[in-house]
C-alpha cells in the first residue's frame, strides 16, 4: 500500500468525522477477518444482545467452539446468498434462524421492533488490508453489524487524480478473485472525488462498468465542503442505508445478447445483476415520501425521466413504496388501499409487470391483469395492492375507481406516446368514439387528458404521470404549479443528462439531412382555403406515402448502408428503419426487398 498524501488523508478524516457524527464508530483494520470477511467481534456481540435465546441454544450445540461455527456459517451463507439476501431473510444454524439486521419499523406500535432497530451497529474501517495474499487496502469499508456493505476509493483532486483514478484502481488493483470483492458479497462499491462519483456492483477487473452517481450533469457548488458531500450526507447515514438495503437494492435475472462466433447467430444468457437505485432514483422516491405525506391523496404529480433513467425500476420501487406508506408512524390506514400502474404496449406491459413483480418481497402483492375488464374489476373492489394493466382498460379504469369512492388509488400512468399506432389504437378509439376509422394518429396522451379532465379532481385518486417529453397540455395536468403560474415536473431526469451519462445515444451527433422540394399543382380554377396547420399536414402526409417518395429514400438508406453501415462492428452491424406507421413500414419493407 502507498502512503496517503496529507491531501487525500484530510479527505479521508473529513468523510469519517461527519459519518461519526451520525451515529457510526470507528475501528482499526485489524478487526476484520480477511478470511471470513467480517468484523468477528461486532458480529457476535449483535446476535448476543439481540438474539440471547437463540445464542443460549447454540452455545448448548456447539459449546466452546459456537463463535466459531456460527461465524463460519454466516461466511459461507454470504458466500453462496449474497449480503443482500442474508441480511434481508435471516441465517439458518442447526435450525435456529439468526437475524443479522432490523429494519425500521413502519409504526410506533411496536417498541421492542424499533429497540431492536435502535441496536443495528455501523462501523467505517479506513484503509482496510482485505486481502490474505498481500497488504492491499481499500481506502474506506462500510460494515453493517460486523458485516461489510460499502467499498469506496477515495481521490482528492488537489493531488491530481480523481474519479477515473477510483475506477482504474478497482479494475486494475483490486482483484475480484478476493473474497470480500466476489460479486454479491457488498451492495456496492463507490468511486469519489471532490466533485463527481461513479458506482458500480460488479467488480469485474478491467470489464468493470461504472456508473455515473452525480447529482447532475455535474455536481453544483456548494457554500462549504465539498461538491460530492451529498454523498455522505444523503445515501450513507444508517437510516437511509438500512432503507436502500430494505427497499431498494435489488437482486435481478437478466438476459443478456452476444454475438456467438461459432454459430454466426445472436445468442443469449441469463446473468444476475445488483441494481443499486441511481441517485435520480433515489431522490425520486424519497421526495414522494415526503410530498405525500404532506399533500395526502387526490394530487397529481409528473415525473419527466427520459430514455436512461431506469423508469421501469423507478415505477417499480414507487408502487411498493405507494403500498405501505403512511401519513404519520402512528396511522393504521395506509394512504393508498390500491396502486394501480398502467403501461401503453403490451410488451412494455409484460417488462415492467416483470420488473415490478421482481421486487416484490411478498407473493400475491402484484397483479397483473391477463383476463379482461371483469378480472380487473374483481381487483380493484377486492382492495389488491398493486394491479397492473394497459392503457387501453383506462376509460374503464376511471370509470370504476370513480366509483369506489370509500378506497383510495394510486394512479402510475407509464410513458404515453401520441404517436401509437396499429390494432390497439383501433380498438381504443372504437372504445371511446364507437368509431372504426383507422386513424394512424391517435392521441393516448389527449384521450388520457380528457378522461382525467371529464371526472374533476377525486379527493381519493393520486395521479402519477410519468414522461420524458411532455406536452403542454400533459404538464397542466400531472405538473405542479408555481407561484408564477407556471407548471412544471414534480422530477426530472433530462434526456440532455442521460446522453452526457452515455446511457442515451445522441443521434444528432452524426447525422445528414436532405432538402426536399415539392409543388402544388393546382386543377380547379379559384383559390382553395384550409387552415394551414392541416394543409401542412396532409401535403407532407401525401408526399411522405407517394410511391415515388419512398422509392428515393430507400435508394439514398441503402446507397449509405452498403457503402458505409455494413462494414461497421467489424461487418457485424445491423441498421434499422423508423417509419410512422404501420403501412410506411410495409412499404419500405416491400421497397427495400424488391430493390435488393
Amino acid at each position: 500500500m502507498s502512503g496517503l498524501s496529507p491531501t487525500e488523508k484530510k479527505f479521508e478524516e473529513h468523510i469519517e468525522d461527519h459519518l461519526k457524527s451520525v451515529g457510526y464508530s470507528t475501528l482499526h483494520f485489524s478487526e476484520y477477518d480477511r478470511n471470513l470477511c467480517l468484523i468477528r467481534d461486532q458480529v457476535i456481540d449483535f446476535i448476543k444482545d439481540t438474539q440471547p435465546e437463540q445464542w443460549g441454544r447454540l452455545q448448548e450445540i456447539y459449546d466452546v467452539d459456537t463463535e466459531n461455527k456460527i461465524l463460519a456459517r454466516i461466511s459461507s451463507e454470504i458466500s453462496k446468498r449474497g449480503i443482500i439476501d442474508v441480511l434481508r431473510n435471516q441465517v439458518v444454524d442447526r435450525g435456529v434462524y439468526l437475524n443479522l439486521c432490523y429494519f425500521e419499523p413502519k409504526s410506533d406500535l411496536n417498541p421492542d421492533h424499533l429497540k431492536l432497530y435502535q441496536s443495528n451497529q455501523f462501523t467505517v474501517v479506513r484503509q482496510l488490508h482485505y486481502s490474505e495474499q498481500n497488504e492491499n487496502s481499500i481506502d474506506m469499508v462500510l460494515f453493517l453489524n460486523g458485516l461489510p456493505i460499502v467499498t469506496m476509493e477515495l481521490k482528492n483532486q488537489l493531488t491530481g487524480q480523481n474519479v477515473k483514478h477510483s475506477e482504474n484502481q478497482y479494475r486494475f488493483d483490486r482483484d475480484p478473485k478476493e473474497p470480500l470483492l466476489h460479486f454479491k458479497r457488498c451492495m456496492v462499491h463507490f468511486c469519489v472525488d471532490n466533485n463527481r462519483v461513479s458506482m458500480t456492483t460488479r467488480l469485474a477487473g478491467q470489464k468493470t462498468f461504472f456508473l455515473p452517481y452525480n447529482r447532475d450533469l455535474e455536481n453544483p457548488s456548494v457554500e462549504s465542503g465539498y461538491r460530492t458531500k451529498y454523498l455522505w450526507e444523503e445515501i450513507l447515514p444508517p437510516s437511509s442505508l438500512i432503507d436502500v438495503l430494505e427497499n431498494f437494492v435489488h437482486l435481478s435475472k437478466e438476459k443478456e445478447f452476444f454475438f456467438n462466433d461459432k454459430t454466426q447467430k445472436i445468442d443469449s444468457v441469463v446473468k444476475e445483476v445488483l441494481v443499486f437505485p441511481r441517485y435520480h432514483q433515489l431522490d425520486l422516491i424519497r421526495k414522494f415520501r415526503r410530498q405525500l405525506k404532506k399533500d395526502g391523496v387526490g394530487k397529481n404529480y409528473l415525473v419527466q425521466h427520459t430514455t436512461g433513467s431506469g423508469k421501469s425500476y423507478s415505477i417499480g420501487w414507487l408502487s411498493h413504496t405507494l403500498t405501505s406508506l403512511y401519513r404519520s408512524k402512528g396511522d393504521t390506514k395506509r394512504l393508498f388501499d390500491t396502486i394501480i400502474v398502467v403501461t401503453d404496449r403490451t410488451v412494455l406491459d409484460d417488462q415492467l409487470r416483470n420488473t415490478i413483480r421482481s421486487l416484490e418481497k411478498i407473493d400475491g402483492v402484484v397483479n397483473g391483469v391477463e383476463h379482461g375488464s371483469q378480472e380487473l374489476k374483481k381487483f380493484l373492489e377486492q382492495g389488491k395492492d398493486i394491479v397492473i394493466t394497459t392503457i387501453q382498460k383506462f376509460p374503464f379504469i376511471s370509470e370504476t375507481i370513480a366509483s369506489l369512492g370509500n378506497r383510495t388509488f394510486g394512479v402510475i400512468i407509464d410513458e404515453v406516446h401520441s404517436s401509437q399506432s396499429g390494432e390497439m389504437s383501433k380498438e381504443l378509439k372504437k372504445s371511446l368514439s364507437k368509431s372504426d376509422e383507422d386513424d394512424d394518429d391517435f392521441d393516448y396522451e389527449e384521450m388520457l387528458r380528457q378522461e382525467i379532465q371529464s371526472r374533476g379532481k377525486q379527493s381519493h385518486i393520486s395521479f402519477f404521470g410519468f414522461t420524458g417529453t411532455p406536452k403542454e397540455k400533459t404538464l397542466e395536468l400531472f405538473g405542479t404549479k408555481t407561484q408564477d403560474g407556471k407548471f412544471v415536473p414534480f422530477h426530472i431526469y433530462s434526456m440532455y443528462q442521460s446522453i452526457h451519462e452515455g446511457f442515451t445515444l445522441d443521434v444528432l451527433q452524426n447525422y445528414t439531412t436532405y432538402k426536399r422540394y415539392f409543388k402544388v399543382k393546382q386543377t380547379k380554377d379559384g383559390d382553395i382555403e384550409i387552415p394551414t396547420g392541416k394543409g401542412k399536414l396532409e401535403l407532407v402526409r401525401y408526399v411522405d406515402s407517394h410511391e415515388m417518395t419512398i422509392r428515393s429514400k430507400v435508394q439514398i438508406m441503402l446507397d449509405h448502408w452498403i457503402d458505409k453501415g455494413s462494414k461497421e462492428i467489424q461487418g457485424r452491424s445491423r441498421g434499422m428503419i423508423v417509419t410512422q406507421s404501420r403501412k410506411h413500414c410495409v412499404w419500405y419493407f416491400k421497397e427495400i426487398k424488391r430493390t435488393s
